[in-house]
């Protein structure tokens, strides 16, 4: 055996894109994109996005892994290849997929640069995370900063020719940003002096790129306490002459690198800004709010780097049920030539692939719904479709961070099951990919957080209303889907039926008990995604059935929609049932009985 090589599963995202959610009808309503986008340059995006991750950046996840980061005196190297990877998939226009074509990006729609992440996060999530915080900070540079500070940073960040960084978080903070104590003083150029230490810092310091670009969260000197107090502050590790060429070094440094479970490749760094120059991003006091226009996005990133590992997982463990000989077929020998049968006749085996298959595939078509709402929000030019979208991405997107990464490493772990012993040993990459997905369920705020969010912000916050508006949705499909779809609609209808009920009783309890939605949250998410992926593999049954008979490819769909309503789908019933009997056993204990 050897470990399976990456392959972009390019026929199942054109499915999605263009036989599910048939987006050309989308982009074709959305002025903007209709320049810009088209299926032919789609199709060369996958296919050439699809080389360059397996055969570029996937070799290099191994021995990434093995090699790590390392730390010299505030340099920090990136394991052997990586320097050489990136320079080749940043000249490729990779970094800019998504970004201004006024600023030399591409201009592609989220729900493009979506598979485009999930294919890089597939081949190295560690490798994955540079050019994805530097897009990430480009969408807020974009949205916030002023003309001169777009065109002075956004050319060459899009190129990757420079990388960026988001600091956020400090060593007393987590996700409670209010308290952070890094400040911004103001100089009489209009430029400002950024003091302080930031923590958990992606890509803070590496040898990718000649320079990198921080986003930076700090308080002014009169600034509000909490929340409301927090600016956001552009400041490069080297400074920008005024022809564009690079100036002196900036007094922000890496003090040292993290050591983690995974994600080794990926520099986790602590820096020390003192007082380095800075210049404000939008408006003074208004930080979080331009943190937040990226969040959205990134939180989606989370959430697909959580389904890339589950699909490398996948990849790995199919070939190896193929080809791992042990025990027969408890039906009668299958494999009559050899000592034993493969392991993927075994009905437990078949449990595991088809609960990575599933979850995998339901959230590549949930990623990419959400994706498709942001594109809705951003470039509609009806200010009520724009509304009725951007309510769908407040609702939907800390399900997609939370309920993406905790099914990926669901996935990731039956992967590794499936190996057996050899999924506990370093060389088959099994293991590597269990440590590498557990981050996704803490950073870009904690699933418990989310979840608080979904049920707390959105779910309460709006009093059932953003929920009503996806539910009606589904309802609406429910009530106009064909009647040789009822094997699939008879279970999609109760499952909104069993989030209404439980929708309206987290309501109605809150009211009274404000423990209530901090105790229902984690469960009620899960079985909101449980029946938001039931509503996406009734949409993917729609678009196979009846052309089983034609390719392989169809009636593999359609028997894994089955297998999701069997055995997946019923996961909403326990749930249910455990938001349902309340807070109250949380606080039987008092803090000396834990």
């Amino acid at each position: 055996f050897a470990m399976a090589d990456y392959k972009a599963p390019l026929r199942d995202m054109r499915f999605v894109l263009n036989e599910v959610f048939e987006v050309a009808k989308l982009w074709a309503q959305l002025p903007a994109l209709a320049e810009t986008v088209d299926a032919e340059t789609v199709e060369a995006i996958l296919e050439e996005a699809g080389k360059v991750t397996a055969k570029t950046i996937a070799p290099l996840s191994r021995n990434g892994d093995e090699e790590g980061c390392r730390w010299d005196n505030g340099v920090v190297t990136t394991p052997a290849g990586f320097p050489e990877a990136y320079k080749t998939y940043a000249e490729d226009g990779w970094v800019g997929v998504g970004g201004d074509p006024a600023y030399g990006g591409m201009g592609m729609p989220k729900a493009v640069s979506a598979q485009v992440e999930e294919m890089i996060n597939s081949s190295g999530l560690a490798f994955g995370l540079y050019p994805m915080l530097t897009s990430g900070a480009c969408v807020s540079i974009n949205t916030h900063a002023s003309d001169e500070l777009k065109a002075t940073y956004l050319p060459n960040m899009y190129s990757g020719v420079w990388a960026g960084s988001m600091c956020l978080t400090e060593p007393h903070a987590g996700t409670d940003l209010g308290i952070i104590r890094t400040k911004a003083e103001p100089q009489a150029d209009g430029s400002y002096k950024v003091s302080g230490t930031k923590i958990f810092i992606t890509g803070g310091e590496h040898d990718l790129t000649e320079n990198i670009i921080h986003l930076v969260l700090a308080k002014l000197p009169d600034a509000p306490a909490g929340p409301k107090g927090i600016s956001l502050f552009l400041v490069p590790k080297f400074m920008v002459n005024a022809d564009g060429s690079l100036g002196a070094r900036n007094p922000v440094t890496c003090g040292s690198i993290e050591h983690k479970m995974g994600i080794q490749a990926s520099a986790t760094c602590v820096m020390n800004f003192d007082e380095a120059v800075g210049y404000l991003v939008g408006e003074p006091n208004r930080g979080l709010a331009a943190m937040f226009t990226m969040m959205n996005y990134e939180r989606l990133g989370v959430g697909i780097q959580g389904l890339a590992t589950g699909e490398r997982s996948y990849q790995n463990a199919v070939e190896y049920a193929r080809d791992r000989l042990q025990s027969r077929s408890p039906t009668g020998p299958k494999a009559k030539d050899k000592i034993a049968d493969p392991i993927i006749n075994h009905p437990d085996v078949r449990r595991m692939l088809l609960t990575m298959k599933a979850a995998n595939e339901g959230g590549r078509a949930f990623s990419t719904y959400v994706a498709m709402q942001l594109d809705t929000a951003k470039f509609s030019e009806d200010a009520a479709t724009r509304k009725r979208a951007d309510d769908l991405v407040a609702l939907l997107t800390p399900v997609s961070k939370a309920f993406l990464t905790d099914l990926g490493l669901e996935t990731t772990v039956h992967g590794q099951q499936i190996f057996g012993g050899h999924g506990y040993i370093r060389e088959w990459g099994q293991e590597q990919l269990v440590r590498d997905v557990r981050i996704t369920q803490i950073y870009e705020g904690t699933n418990g957080i989310q979840a608080l969010d979904l049920m707390g912000r959105k779910i309460v916050g709006s009093g059932g209303a953003f929920y009503t508006l996806f539910a009606d949705e589904i309802r609406h499909f429910i009530a106009t889907a064909s009647s040789d779809l009822a094997e699939f609609i008879q279970p999609l209808s109760a499952a909104v039926d069993e989030l209404d009920t439980l929708t309206a009783w987290v309501l109605d309890r809150a009211k009274s008990n404000p423990n209530e939605i901090g105790a229902a949250s984690v469960e009620y998410l899960h079985a909101f995604g449980y029946m938001a992926y039931a509503y996406m593999w009734a949409l993917m049954a729609k678009a196979a059935l009846g052309k089983e008979a034609e390719e392989d490819f169809y009636a593999s769909k359609l028997g894994t929609a089955r297998f999701y309503f069997a055995r997946l789908l019923p996961r909403i019933h326990s749930l249910s049932a455990s938001v349902k009997a309340g807070s109250e056993s949380l606080f039987l204990l008092d803090e000396a009985q834990f």
